[in-house]
């Protein structure tokens, strides 16, 4: 029996390749889709050292909806596809909102189109709590309205998630097919992913600076950075910065794995279902650092700034529903994440 083949688009940024390497070690085939504009061709040398596999990419634009299905086509047929292909800077969101409609948007209108013309059976989205906006209530439930979004990038998520659920809602209407032989979605909003594989060899290495925590903390610890700038120290919470729900990349990676099996055992019984994907705790970021300094022994230098532009006060998650229904757990903290994302900081640039 053939092993079931995933197209992954946005393989070789800091989600996806994670995800690939869950999904190889899974008893995946994987094809991977990504351009490299802000991502690197070594991430797929991190996934064949780790893995022991190597996997085909195809270098194309995912928004350009005709070239990507002709240049695609070749490699499948494929059982699934998990579309992680996005710009995500909020900040830089803010100031190129067109190239983050263009980019965000119109990839996902082309997974639609390869879910038609390619003759795929299932989807899962890559999506991002900041769909909720600024939250009246915590934590947040897959329940919990969206609310006007805080950015351009949050707002982009807001609409592909409606698209999707509109697009596989309409096809089950239109098929009048059960779920077994029909097409299905998950989309899985991710809280703040941070890390690295315990490896070493794969963590977070976009082209562009990191603007996440996490990453920034090592890079200020090691030196890349002369200082850490804690946005605000205002905020209505604990200790006057931001809380967020930092969950491991490996824990995240399995989710999509977990998921997919879902969708391909036909045990979704609705269509198009979302999840919250984090480890239901809010870390502030000045506990963050706290945290760095214990698991690693080592200082970071910052200093307390002005807020910035797009950025909530506080959200984190309810995860019942994906414990409940995809039976997956968190197996690591805040201390596993610091610890393995600065093991990746020490070697990613050698």
């Amino acid at each position: 029996m053939n092993k079931p083949k995933i197209l992954v688009t946005g393989g070789c940024g800091y989600i996806g390749s994670h995800t690939i390497v869950d999904l190889l070690d899974s008893g995946y085939d994987v094809v991977s889709i990504d351009n490299f504009i802000n991502s690197s061709p070594s991430a797929l040398k991190g996934i064949e050292a780790i893995t022991g596999k190597k996997i085909e990419n195809i270098d194309c634009d995912l928004s350009d909806t005709s070239d990507a299905i002709q240049r695609t086509r070749q490699f499948g047929p494929f059982d699934g596809i998990i579309h992680f292909a996005a710009l995500k800077s909020v900040g830089e969101s803010v100031f190129q909102p067109l190239r983050y409609y263009h980019n965000n948007i119109g990839s996902t209108l082309t997974t639609m189109k390869m879910m038609e013309e390619l003759n795929i059976p299932c989807l899962i989205f890559s999506s991002s709590c900041t769909v909720y906006g600024s939250p009246e209530k915590l934590p947040v439930t897959e329940d919990t309205p969206f609310s006007k979004a805080e950015n351009p990038y949050g707002a982009t998520k807001q609409a592909c998630e409606i698209l999707y659920e509109q697009y596989f809602r309409s096809l089950s209407v239109q098929s009048g097919k059960s779920l077994a032989s029909g097409k299905s979605g998950v989309s899985l909003r991710y809280f703040n992913p941070a890390g690295a594989h315990l490896s070493a060899l794969l963590g977070e290495s976009s082209l562009n600076a990191p603007t996440n925590l996490v990453p920034v903390i090592t890079e200020t610890a090691i030196g890349l950075r002369g200082q850490l700038m804690v946005y605000g120290d205002d905020y209505p919470t604990r200790d006057g910065s931001c809380i967020r729900d930092y969950i491991h990349v490996m824990d995240l990676a399995r989710a999509h794995t977990l998921a997919l099996e879902h969708l391909l055992d036909h045990k979704q019984t609705e269509p198009y279902q979302v999840y919250n994907l984090g480890i239901g705790e809010g870390v502030t970021v000045l506990e963050a650092i706290h945290a760095f300094e214990v698991a690693t022994g080592v200082k970071v230098n910052y200093k307390i700034g002005p807020r910035r532009t797009g950025d909530v006060a506080a959200i984190y998650a309810d995860n019942n529903l994906i414990t409940q229904q995809l039976h997956w757990k968190p197996a690591m903290d805040i201390n596993s994440i610091m610890s393995s994302a600065w093991e990746w900081e020490k070697v990613k640039g050698k």
